[in-house]
C-alpha cells in the first residue's frame, strides 16, 4: 500500500503492517473522541513515526496513487477529528 504523509511524501508499506499500526489507529481515535489533546499528540506522532519507520519512502518525484493519506505532523485534534472515520484514519485489517 502507498501511504501518503501530507507535507512529507509516500512511502511504500506492507499490508502486512496494518494490524501493527490499527493498534495505534485505535488509540488515537479513543484520545480524538475523549478531547486528550496530550494523548493524541503522542499518540499521532507515534503513528506517523511508525509508518516512516516500517515504509520505504517513494522518490521525491514519484507520484503514486495513494491507498491511504494521514494528516500533515501539524495537523491539530480538530483536523484529524474532521478526517476520522468509524475505523480512525487507518482501514481495519
Amino acid at each position: 500500500m502507498i501511504v501518503r504523509i501530507m507535507g512529507e511524501g509516500q512511502v511504500k508499506l506492507a499490508d502486512s503492517h496494518l494490524a501493527e499500526l490499527n493498534t495505534l489507529d485505535d488509540e488515537l481515535l479513543a484520545e480524538v473522541r475523549s478531547g486528550d489533546e496530550d494523548g493524541f499528540r503522542r499518540t499521532f506522532h507515534a503513528l506517523l513515526g511508525k509508518v516512516r519507520e516500517l515504509g520505504e519512502p517513494l522518490a521525491d518525484d514519484a507520484l503514486e496513487p495513494s491507498g491511504l493519506i494521514l494528516p500533515a505532523p501539524g495537523a491539530t485534534l480538530d483536523e484529524v477529528r474532521a478526517l476520522l472515520n468509524d475505523d480512525g484514519l487507518i482501514p481495519s485489517v
